[in-house]
């Protein structure tokens, strides 16, 4: 099947239907000179124009004559297919006496007032009978081939509309995406974001000209909107591929060195079309069949390396490369009257937009998610630091940070498990450390969230209270050292001092005063003969 009918074959479902009412009004071209004046004549001298078989694509001042006959009287409507990309137009009909009877103008660049949305469709009364059709056209470029045809005013209204909802769709498409890429640039700091902004942005301009929502909506009549914001374009869809694919000079040099030569030669391309404007809208065409190749060959070869963002946009450039090459190399649609190649072109970047929508979303989900794993990583990397692996406790570490924001009302203890030299020393020290995972778990168990505690390291816990509560610790303290010795280390026991914050003009006093204070706990058991770290059970 030739290729260039696999777009018209996507677009078939918005494709005029009911073509019998709509008359193609194919006739001789010829070319003048801008400076010679069309005075309305019926009959054209063939010895003063320059006969051609179309409208060249760089522009230029042209008349076209057709025959035509209409069987029925009533409301009709002249309209060009092809192509929306014409700057100024002027029609003038004769009857078959060639008397003119009817003068219609319009254009991208031109004041009149469109009477349907987005087209260039003049309407007119007919009667039956024998007419010929003078088009003046003038532009500084075409985009393609712009014949005339005749449509009745009720089957052209219903005609145009899949293709103005297609055109409305596509740049609520590119808007909406456009302002996504921008924003998410500026909250990424990364180029690809913004290189495919200002991508989208050009064919935003592009087709928003080309198809008349502009001029129509906001009487912007500039038809160089249609070729200069894609030649920009084109220079930024090298940057972002770049980017997007990662293609360093140290890691893939003749990818990088090929992309930066197609990158300074669409820049030569922008310079060429501001010196020769006639020339911008084909060079922006070439412009397309360049960065489309790079990009398709670029995908490929990071693809082959087993990079999945890159697999993911080769599938998307591929299907842009079959859809932009068929419409770049289109210059008449046979058949077709209100769906324009801009149309072709516009439903082209618009499936390439959405689907390398997938894959920056895709890149964005994976910078997420590793993202969220290094965090993870942080947190309990910042955790095991602040943790004792042997009771689960926070540590000594962790205890300085909590000081350092102890409430005035706050207040410290320190306590040293008595009797633990014993278990390590008779039982080993797995025993040892049983002794101090079972103290650790008590308390912690009674202590719940109204204190917190702390292995500070060895036989030496801490314990800081954010109320001071006092009383509450050492019935904990007693409670814990109960339990322990009826789980099996009778002689288990612990000394504790505590001093509120209130007491001490900075924490290091703070630490020494509870410290002292425990020793002195420590000392009274040993008098009592209660306990003591070498005590022996007799």
């Amino acid at each position: 099947m030739n290729i260039r009918l696999l777009l018209f074959l996507l677009l078939f479902p918005l494709a005029s239907t009911g073509l019998a009412a709509t008359q193609d009004l194919s006739g001789k071209w010829y070319q003048v000179a801008e400076d010679w004046s069309y005075q309305g004549q019926a009959s054209l001298n063939p010895a003063a124009l320059r006969e051609t078989t179309g409208v060249s694509l760089t522009g230029g001042h042209f008349l076209h004559l057709a025959d035509f006959t209409v069987s029925q009287t009533g409301r009709y409507v002249l309209d060009f297919k092809n192509t929306s990309t014409i700057a100024h137009f002027r029609q003038y009909v004769f009857d078959q006496e060639n008397r003119l009877i009817i003068t219609l103008e319009g254009g991208i660049a031109s004041r009149a007032d469109n009477p349907f949305f987005l087209r260039h469709g003049r309407e007119t009364d007919l009667a039956a009978g024998q007419y010929r059709l003078i088009s003046e056209l003038s532009s500084p470029f075409f985009l393609a081939q712009p014949t005339p045809y005749l449509d009745t005013l009720a089957h052209y209204r219903d005609a145009v509309k899949p293709g103005n909802a297609l055109t409305l769709i596509g740049l609520g498409v590119f808007l909406g995406l456009g302002i996504y890429y921008a924003a998410l640039s500026m909250a990424r700091r990364r180029m690809a974001e913004g290189m495919y902004a200002l991508f989208i942005l050009g064919n935003l301009l592009f087709n928003g000209t080309a198809l008349l929502v502009f001029s129509d909506l906001f009487g912007l009549q500039s038809v160089y909107l249609a070729s200069v914001p894609i030649l920009i374009s084109n220079i930024t869809y090298i940057a972002f591929v770049m980017s997007l694919l990662e293609l360093s000079r140290d890691r893939y040099p003749v990818m990088y060195m090929a992309g930066v030569s197609v990158f300074g030669l669409l820049a030569g391309f922008f310079l060429m079309g501001v010196l020769w404007p006639n020339w911008s809208l084909e060079l922006a065409r070439y412009g397309v069949g360049l960065f489309l190749t790079y990009g398709l060959f670029a995908g490929i070869v990071r693809a082959r390396h087993g990079n999945v963002s890159a697999r993911l946009y080769l599938l998307a450039i591929g299907v842009f490369f079959v859809l932009g090459l068929v419409t770049i190399s289109l210059s008449q649609i046979s058949g077709v009257y209100t769906l324009y190649i801009e149309h072709f072109g516009l439903f082209s970047v618009a499936v390439e937009v959405i689907m390398l929508a997938l894959v920056l979303s895709y890149q964005f989900a994976q910078l997420h998610k590793e993202k969220e794993s290094a965090l993870e990583k942080l947190e309990h990397s910042t955790r095991m630091a602040r943790t004792d692996i042997l009771t689960g406790l926070a540590n000594r570490f962790a205890l300085e940070l909590d000081l350092a924001i102890l409430p005035d009302e706050g207040s410290l203890t320190f306590l040293d498990l008595d009797n633990l030299k014993y278990y390590n020393d008779k039982f080993g020290h797995e025993r040892g450390d049983e002794l101090l995972r079972a103290y650790a778990r008590q308390l912690s168990v009674l202590l719940e969230d109204r204190a917190r505690i702390y292995r500070v390291g060895g036989d030496e816990f801490a314990i800081i209270s954010a109320d001071g509560n006092e009383g509450m610790i050492e019935q904990a303290i007693a409670e814990t050292t109960l339990r322990v010795q009826a789980s099996g280390f009778d002689i288990a026991g612990a000394s504790a001092g505590t001093a509120h914050h209130s007491e001490a003009g900075n924490m290091t006093e703070l630490k020494h005063l509870a410290d002292r204070r425990m020793y002195e706990s420590k000392r009274k058991h040993k008098q009592s003969g209660m306990s003591g770290k070498d005590t022996k059970p007799v």
